[in-house]
């Protein structure tokens, strides 16, 4: 018998790992054991699905909803989310311009697809969500990482467009409420950076699927107010809380509906049938007004959490303006035996029972040196968390 001999593709071994997957399978093992544990480390609130979203997708199980759509979506959520850019931003968007996808990520596996491709290059802020740059080498594209710190509020420039763009560069990608430092770009900031890709003939993706989750009255602005050609990815798994659902969209300029259909008719076929059907509800004036007092809970949230953190000696350089995230620089806690965040998460895991992600999971760029703390939990868990962090400190 020949021994089987395990060959992997190079792109597959390339793919990094989630670092808080590690501390989140940690924390469950302590919670096995009896420990309690306060979660800081999944970017996923902690709130459940709207109840009307729910009835919604219940009613469309019992009504034997459970068949293929259309590769692009349910028409009629399609509509449904054309008319959310309506009310929302004033933007007139024809449905046959919504991709309904599988969460955010069918959506960034499109987008990659069709304008990524060997020896093509996207640039990407670092720190950033690190699926980006995995997606990036999944279509055999390349990512490059740009360092960016509170200066630029942690987000690419008009400046760094014309500074690292090359004849290889065809895209730029940028998040706006950003994992993991929470920063928003302007309406001026993203008007900036739209002419400088556009002088370069280049495509500009936004990720925006933590709009709706935006503090101290701000009001969101769509990269499409700036740019109707960009190319914008969202979620209902943020704001609208339906993270288990898997459904998110993409909004793509005319012209891209083919390789847009074809794609996704290969890749994943079409979006979840039933979590269609139920986020026709997730637009409902009775769903919003909960979704909304979920947004004060999230603001308030960061309200408590960001002056204690600061209090016992972490260092947040940019005060967050949406997402549930703080970007918090730890180096204060470092030493022999604690060289980085990553030991710091795991001492802090094992010793306080918090669990929160290490830098290294958002890129290369000072990782080491950073904690994000994620506030999907309640205030009191918050306040607990922050107690035990100082106390082992003693």
């Amino acid at each position: 018998m020949h021994k089987h001999k395990k060959r992997i593709a190079q792109r597959a071994q390339d793919i990094s790992p989630f670092y808080v997957m590690d501390i989140l399978a940690q924390a469950k093992r302590l919670e096995a054991q009896g420990h309690d544990i306060i979660h800081m480390e999944v970017g996923e609130p902690d709130f459940d699905t709207p109840q009307p979203i729910i009835d919604a997708g219940i009613a469309a199980l019992k009504m034997g909803k459970t068949h293929y759509t259309a590769a692009l979506g349910l028409p009629e959520l399609r509509q449904a989310v054309a008319q959310w850019y309506q009310d929302q931003y004033n933007v007139t968007l024809s449905a046959e311009r919504i991709v309904i996808t599988p969460g955010a990520s069918g959506a960034l596996l499109l987008v990659m697809g069709a304008l990524l491709e060997q020896g093509k290059k996207v640039l990407l802020a670092d720190p950033g969500y690190p699926c980006n740059r995995n997606f990036a080498r999944f279509v055999e594209g390349q990512s490059q990482s740009i360092a960016v710190d509170a200066t630029s509020n942690y987000q690419l420039t008009a400046a760094h467009i014309e500074q690292y763009w090359d004849e290889d560069t065809v895209m730029a990608l940028v998040a706006s409420p950003s994992n993991p430092t929470g920063t928003v770009l302007s309406k001026q900031q993203l008007s900036e950076l739209s002419a400088a890709i556009t002088a370069k003939q280049g495509h500009f993706v936004v990720d925006e699927i933590y709009h709706g989750l935006i503090y101290d009255g701000l009001k969101a602005t769509t990269a499409l107010e700036v740019n109707p050609n960009a190319f914008v990815i969202n979620s209902f798994s943020k704001f609208f809380g339906m993270t288990g659902w898997r459904l998110g969209w993409l909004v793509i300029p005319d012209g891209y509906q083919d390789v847009m259909d074809r794609l996704a008719q290969n890749l994943f076929l079409a979006a979840p049938t039933m979590s269609q059907y139920a986020a026709l509800s997730a637009f409902n004036s009775d769903t919003l007004a909960i979704l909304e007092q979920r947004r004060h809970y999230f603001e308030q949230r960061r309200n408590t959490l960001l002056p204690e953190l600061q209090n016992i000696g972490l260092e947040i350089e940019v005060t967050p303006q949406g997402a549930f995230y703080i970007y918090a620089n730890c180096r204060q806690f470092l030493n022999e035996q604690i060289p980085d965040s990553m030991a710091l998460s795991k001492y802090w895991l094992q010793k306080a029972g918090v669990a929160v992600t290490p830098g290294n999971d958002f890129g290369h760029n000072k990782a080491e040196q950073y904690i994000r703390f994620a506030y999907t939990a309640d205030t009191q868990r918050l306040l607990q968390a922050v107690e035990r962090i100082n106390t082992i400190r003693k």
